[in-house]
């Protein structure tokens, strides 16, 4: 029987000092853990645009004292509000909130009805506001017809989903340095493990002149693939964890992304097939340095 060529080439005996099975399974792990940093960035993103959005968008108008006379005398104030309202362009599906919805959303603040304290309420008006510039004159133009009516827009949320969503990239990055920060350190200590296993023979073949980069390539080659293999099979096992989190995040996205299982973002699933080549080139370099810099300590 003839002996397999490439293991008559590992002359090193490197398939003994770097096993492949520790290796293999810290690189997965850590590659999961960056599949759900990556996943946590990029969706956090998506869904601050979504939101962001919307909140933009959105218009609340009060008006207090809705049936008194507006300032024209022509009739109650809330109607004549919304008329301005509907005759304005920039301003979309006005709607004149229930008392109900009026109470139900002021009962947390009080903790009991505003009914039962008889406390006179405002008007509500929602709508959406579809002009390029911000509607800073309709407040304004709507307090003329109506004294004391007050203009709301989600700029305030928008401004503050913004700050959260750049936390939360900030603390995925972070996690991502981290993981491959850590992913270097298990692949030098596993470089220098197989260093040391080796120490006799590398020093045997390195005194018979055999160049530091040979030397060095063998052990990168071998970490390498190994590092390869552990962060593809990381990378699908994270990917049931990743599509069971977008459905659950699915309802925050809009009705149209519900019961979409399998709702990652395009940018994730172009990123998560980058993870073993970054994970190979990270093992590739750590073993290049590490091996180089043993030589030069054993010369």
């Amino acid at each position: 029987m003839r002996p397999d060529p490439r293991r008559r080439a590992d002359y090193l005996g490197l398939r003994e000092a770097l096993g492949d099975r520790l290796l293999p399974v810290l690189v997965a792990a850590m590659s999961f853990l960056a599949a759900l940093a990556m996943a946590g960035a990029l969706a956090s993103a998506t869904l601050a645009a979504h939101w962001q959005g919307d909140a933009a968008t959105e218009l609340t108008i009060q008006v207090p004292q809705p049936q008194a006379p507006d300032a024209a005398n022509n009739g109650p104030r809330l109607d004549a509000v919304l008329n301005a309202l509907k005759a304005t362009p920039e301003v979309a599906d006005p709607q004149v909130m229930s008392a109900q919805s009026v109470s139900a959303l002021i009962s947390p603040w009080l903790g009991v009805d505003p009914a039962q304290i008889g406390l006179p309420l405002p008007a509500v008006i929602s709508a959406r506001w579809t002009g390029a510039n911000p509607p800073d004159a309709l407040g304004p133009a709507l307090a003329q017809l109506s004294p004391g009516t007050l203009v709301q827009t989600g700029a305030l949320w928008a401004g503050r989903v913004a700050a959260l969503t750049t936390s939360l990239q900030a603390c995925a990055a972070a996690i991502l340095v981290i993981v491959a920060l850590v992913a270097a350190a298990v692949v030098a200590v596993a470089t220098r493990s197989g260093l040391a296993q080796r120490r006799e023979t590398i020093t045997l073949v390195h005194g018979l002149g055999a160049l530091d980069g040979d030397i060095a390539g063998r052990f990168a080659a071998r970490i390498t693939l190994l590092t390869f293999a552990g962060s593809a099979a990381g990378a699908v096992l994270a990917l049931p964890v990743l599509a069971w989190l977008a459905a659950l995040a699915a309802p925050f996205a809009g009705p149209a992304q519900i019961g979409d299982v399998y709702n990652l973002p395009p940018a994730l699933m172009f990123a998560l097939p980058g993870l073993p080549a970054a994970a190979a080139a990270i093992g590739w370099g750590t073993a290049q340095l590490t091996v180089r810099g043993w030589l030069r300590n054993l010369s």
